[in-house]
């Protein structure tokens, strides 16, 4: 079956990791002549090592899951991504996609987000792939965890806080958290438009994860007085497609800073102004603020006239 083919015939399936919870998106590879699951993993994931979870996630373990049969299709599970909506949560999203609240801390592990902090709107999470495995005689959960996840006492702790109070015996379903199971082999380039958009997503998030390792530096440049190069960070910084209302704010407000000092008060109140926009009960540290920052603040918070 020829390549071209194979793309047109890749498919959308659902796999709902437990009651209650949205199914995540995979794909269908067909077999071909030679095909293995590790050399199937090598084209899809880039690392033939996979091939336990292909194998799980289509229920080809024991003696003939090494003769797949030309024809077949074998399910490609990746991890996806979403974008954070009004007044949801680490809770609710973790409901949603991973089908309990208390799974949202594996969300925000995830994310390497802060549990105190819900997710801000706009904001692109990746969520992990809940693989379903069947417990065979004599597993436990570190022999598991060692099947699917890096060798390290983290994932032994991810995947027993992920299956709080289920039994770990034989034919019971034990699910495996995976955050890295992304699309980067062949296979990826192969695939149909449809397939490739899937594949390539978290292009927000990296923006936003770049973004937000920038602001750091931003901040430090107004406080050295670096003004002209905080104008340019942040207005580069600004151009970056897909930033979450917070970090838009934070470089509105280290602009309108530098723009005082560089005697560009208009600039300053244009910043303000968006920043207000996003968040309108912002306040300044009125002892710790500048009296030429807060007058330009205050005029960009004062309502237009008619």
């Amino acid at each position: 079956m020829k390549r071209g083919l194979i793309s047109l015939l890749l498919t959308m399936a659902l796999a709902v990791p437990s009651s209650g919870a949205e199914g995540q998106a995979v794909y269908s590879h067909a077999v071909q002549e030679g095909d293995t699951l590790a050399s199937i993993a090598q084209r899809y994931y880039g690392d033939p090592t996979r091939e336990a979870v292909l194998g799980e996630a289509n229920r080809l373990k024991g003696p003939g899951a090494s003769g797949l049969l030309p024809g077949s299709w074998v399910f490609i599970p990746m991890v996806t991504f979403y974008r954070v909506g009004k007044d949801e949560t680490w809770k609710s999203i973790a409901a949603r996609f991973l089908g309990r609240e208390a799974r949202a801390a594996t969300l925000i592990e995830a994310n390497r987000a802060n549990r105190r902090i819900d997710p801000v709107e706009g904001t692109e999470l990746l969520v992990p792939y809940p693989l379903r495995h069947v417990v065979s005689p004599g597993e436990t959960l570190t022999k598991i965890a060692k099947m699917y996840m890096p060798d390290s006492p983290l994932s032994l702790k991810r995947i027993r806080r992920f299956n709080a109070g289920a039994r770990i015996e034989r034919g019971q379903i034990v699910l495996v958290p995976l955050f890295d199971l992304r699309l980067a082999g062949e296979g990826r380039a192969e695939a149909s438009e449809a397939f490739a958009r899937a594949a390539g997503g978290g292009a927000a998030k990296s923006a936003q994860d770049e973004v937000e390792s920038s602001l750091p530096k931003l901040m430090e440049q107004v406080k050295r007085a670096q003004f002209a190069e905080a104008v340019a960070l942040g207005n580069r910084l600004l151009g970056t497609q897909s930033l979450t209302s917070t970090q838009v704010v934070t470089i509105q407000k280290e602009l309108a800073v530098a723009y005082v000092a560089l005697e560009r008060a208009d600039l300053a109140e244009a910043s303000f102004r968006e920043a207000l926009a996003l968040q309108p009960n912002l306040e300044l540290d009125t002892v710790r603020t500048s009296p030429r920052v807060l007058e330009a603040f205050n005029r960009a918070n004062q309502p237009k006239e008619l």
